[in-house]
């Protein structure tokens, strides 16, 4: 496992709040999206609606690319991920109660509004199989790739 690597990137995951998720419409043209979104580790969630073009386009494919990043005024500062990963609609009552701990931890401000209809919407566990770490101060345009199995992060070949 390369420690270092997984901690860069979930030093990325914590910075930030939203992420941009695309998916694959069903005339094959990709759909990008920008969702808040939670972290266990590796393992991202975020929410959906149930009629959502994007709902539907995860129920007929489940592979994802992820793009996640902050602006900053020195370009050789520059960090993200990109991330190849798939999504599932969580389900388990145990696993929805602790989407949302990660969600209000994150969130703060979401305890004073009133909870989601869960009838309406979808949580999705995004689970990448594939990171992309972009890193401009090892140099312009650096970027180092990990393949990933449950919480391993490896360097791909």
């Amino acid at each position: 496992m390369d420690r270092t690597a997984k901690a860069k990137i979930l030093d990325v995951l914590a910075g930030q709040r939203i992420l941009t998720v695309a998916t694959l419409r069903a005339d094959g043209w990709p759909q990008a999206t920008i969702v808040g979104y939670a972290n266990d580790g590796l393992t991202i969630y975020f929410i959906c609606g149930r009629e959502s073009q994007k709902a539907a386009n995860i129920a007929r494919d489940n592979r994802l690319s992820i793009a996640i990043g902050a602006d900053t005024l020195d370009p050789m500062a520059i960090t993200g991920l990109s991330m190849a990963a798939r999504a599932t609609s969580v389900t388990d009552a145990a696993e929805l109660a602790k989407f949302a701990q990660l969600m209000y931890a994150r969130y703060p401000e979401y305890k004073s509004m009133p909870a989601p209809d869960m009838s309406l919407i979808h949580v999705m566990r995004v689970v990448p199989e594939v990171i992309s770490l972009l890193d401009y101060t090892k140099g312009f345009a650096h970027t180092d790739l990990f393949t990933v199995a449950g919480e391993e992060v490896c360097q791909a070949a």
